[in-house]
Parts: structure tokens; C-alpha cells; sequence
């Protein structure tokens, strides 16, 4: 069975698979009603149980965002791919599992993600530093970020080799890595590559990010998009301790690491930043984290440092952090 043929086979359980997955609802009507994709209590969230329309379809009405049981099941389980969240739900289902690729076919994106980063190099003098020197980044020599200096590009027009910075991606701060991101950089320019996607993912991303330092026990954590808008407020107060979570849906899906004092939440300043961040701010209060939204005066926070300065930015965060002791270690304001 493909995609659509399971999606519509759990549109015929449509209030099982809502059970299932978003227990805190209740079924009112036709309608399985719920507080966000979370699976909080609340009247945010309706799923069509029966006609007319098409049942198994849910909206949002406090984000706009809508799909079907197969994208429910997709982020409540944080399937890294549809292909995982397909296996999910055939199992959900008691369908017989998807049969397993030929061996000459077989490909595990987190171990090639893996490969990938063992073949990168420190960024310290290379064209990636260049490049995030370029966005007002002085400080940037972490050791989640390195460099390929041929990093291969595909897309329609063929391959070609690229100079890239290489982000690795995890699920907390042991370093365990599980999927990169690579930005493709022009190899004359300090700048982004003239390509479609000059970025791209590689490996598990949806809800982990690329780490910078590592956070005491009873620290606060500052949590943003993009890894050059996590580092615009690193380079304004170099004592924090921050992750990049590469995307606005991703930084909804983030898990705040066990025994954090606060969470400071940087978004983008566009509707999806604002639907991102205000997820992941309804599950901290839910799980009794104190956390705090800081939106940009600009697009996003290195547009903000370009144009307003370093200085700025550390008087903006100055009221959530503060820092003590010779080692500057973060703690709660």
C-alpha cells in the first residue's frame, strides 16, 4: 500500500488513530477535538471523524496548520521520515511491514550523515569561517560546525562539487551525533551558493539542533531557527549556552533538556516562526519550564545584529541572563 491508500485506510479508523495519538482529545460530533498537535486538552485542533467531508483531515485553528492522520502520526511519533511514519502506521494498522530495500539499495541517512562529517575538517581558517565572518559572526570556532571544501551539489542541472559548512545535529549535548546540515557556499564569495537549495539536511533533524557549549545543571538555554541567527546572539553574549534548531517547525518539535532552569526561545519574526515558537512555549509551560519568546526587530536576529550591533542584542538579553563566577557560568536571572 502506498502513502495514500494508508492514509485513507486510517481515515476509516479515523477515532482510533485519534485515541491513539492524541489521547487528551474527546470526540464531539463529528469531530475528534484536541488542544495543538501535542496532544494537549484544549479546542484548538479538530479532526473530521465522518462526512460530509473528507474525515481523517484536521485543522488547527490557532496556527492554520492542516493535513491528515498520516501527518499527525507523522509528528506525534517524531518520524524522521515519511517512509518511518508509513511503518508507523501500517503497524498502527496490523498491515504487514513495508518490504526492506535490496541490499545494493539500502541507505541509512544518519550513517551517511555520519561518513559526511568524519570527512569534514574545522572550519578555523577555511571559507566557512570567511562566510560566517561575513554575517558579523566573529565567534563561530565550535566544534559542531566544520568544513568540506567539495561537498558534491545535486539538482536538476547536474552535479558539481561545493565548497560547504557542515552543522552537526543532535539530540543533547553528549554529542551523539544524528544528521548534519549543509549550507553550499559560493567558492569565490563569502555567501551562500547561487543554487535552489543551498541548504539541505541530512540524517534525523525534525526536533533535535546543532549545539553550542553545553549547559550546567540549572542553566538556562537559549533556543533559535538557523544556526546564523543562534550565533548573532552567541557573538552578544559569548557566555550563553545555545542550539540551533534549522527550522521553525523543528524548534516546535524541540525537547528541553532534563533539569533546565529556563528556556529562551528566539524565533524569526514570520508566522511560521511565531507558529514554532509558540508551540514549543505551550509544551514548556506544560512541563513547568519557565520560557521566554524574544521576536527581532528585523527578519531575524543576525539581521538585527548587522544593523543594530552586537551591543543591542546584549542589552536585549541582559534581563534573562546573568553571570557570575570567574568561569562566567550561566545561570537564571
Amino acid at each position: 500500500m502506498n502513502a495514500t491508500a494508508i492514509a485513507a485506510a486510517l481515515a476509516e479508523r479515523a477515532e482510533e488513530v485519534c485515541r491513539q495519538y492524541l489521547p487528551h482529545g474527546r470526540r464531539q460530533g463529528r469531530y475528534w477535538v484536541a488542544g495543538d498537535l501535542d496532544g494537549a486538552r484544549g479546542r484548538s485542533l479538530f479532526v473530521r471523524l465522518a462526512g460530509p467531508g473528507t474525515p481523517g483531515k484536521f485543522t488547527d485553528a490557532a496556527t492554520g496548520e492542516h493535513g491528515d492522520l498520516l501527518d499527525i502520526i507523522r509528528y506525534r511519533t517524531g518520524a524522521p521520515t515519511l517512509r518511518a511514519a508509513l511503518d508507523e502506521a501500517r503497524a498502527f494498522l496490523a498491515l504487514p511491514a513495508a518490504p526492506a530495500p535490496a541490499d545494493d539499495d539500502a541507505y541509512d541517512a544518519t550513517e551517511a550523515a555520519r561518513r559526511l562529517w568524519r570527512r569534514c575538517c574545522a572550519i578555523d581558517g577555511t571559507h566557512a569561517e570567511a562566510y560566517l565572518h561575513a554575517r558579523g559572526l566573529a565567534r563561530c570556532r565550535f566544534p559542531a560546525l566544520r568544513f568540506h571544501p567539495s561537498l558534491i551539489y545535486k539538482d536538476g542541472g547536474g552535479i558539481r562539487r561545493l565548497p560547504a559548512l557542515v552543522a552537526a545535529v543532535s539530540a543533547d549535548n553528549h554529542g551523539v551525533l544524528l544528521g548534519v546540515q549543509r549550507t553550499w557556499l559560493d567558492p569565490r564569495l563569502p555567501a551562500k551558493a547561487d543554487v535552489a537549495s543551498p541548504r539541505k539536511a541530512l540524517g534525523r533533524i525534525f526536533g533535535h539542533a546543532v549545539r553550542f557549549g553545553c549547559p550546567a545543571d540549572g542553566a538556562a538555554l537559549l533556543v533559535g531557527e538557523g544556526i546564523e541567527t543562534v550565533l548573532s546572539l552567541v557573538a552578544a553574549v559569548p557566555a550563553i549556552n545555545a542550539a540551533a534548531a534549522l527550522s521553525a517547525g523543528s524548534l516546535g518539535a524541540f525537547a528541553p533538556p532534563a533539569g533546565l532552569s529556563r528556556l529562551v526561545i528566539t524565533r524569526d519574526n514570520d508566522a511560521e516562526g511565531e507558529r514554532g515558537a509558540g508551540r514549543l512555549a505551550r509544551r514548556c509551560a506544560r512541563a513547568g519550564v519557565p520560557a521566554h519568546v524574544l521576536v527581532p526587530e528585523g527578519a531575524d536576529f543576525n539581521d538585527d545584529l548587522l544593523a543594530l550591533g552586537a551591543a543591542a542584542l546584549a542589552a536585549r538579553l541582559a534581563p534573562l541572563f546573568r553571570f557570575a563566577g570567574e568561569r562566567g557560568q550561566q545561570e537564571l536571572a
